[in-house]
């Protein structure tokens, strides 16, 4: 009933070798996942704003000048001599 077989053992070593490798391959993979994580983002070559950077929409408003749409945080002057944001 309990008698050792070779096809046992085989079977038995199969199955141990298995789930060894394949717990180093989960384990390998999250590795790579965590490590992938902690990169830091690619530098473009013209960054954006600290706001538009940290993935937040931000919101824009139409000069009453000359109609172009302006950030509402940071609005520059256009150069105009009537432009109501500063410098």
């Amino acid at each position: 009933m309990f008698g050792f077989s070779l096809s046992k053992l085989l079977f038995t070593i199969a199955v141990v070798l298995v789930v060894w490798y394949g717990f180093k391959m989960v384990g390998r993979l999250d590795r790579k996942r965590k490590a992938q994580a902690r990169k830091p983002a690619r530098r473009v070559s013209n960054p954006a704003p600290a706001e538009a950077a940290a993935g937040d929409a931000e919101d824009m408003i139409a000069c009453a000048v000359c109609g172009t749409y302006v950030s509402s945080l940071g609005a520059r002057s256009c150069g105009r001599d009537d432009c109501p944001y500063p410098g």
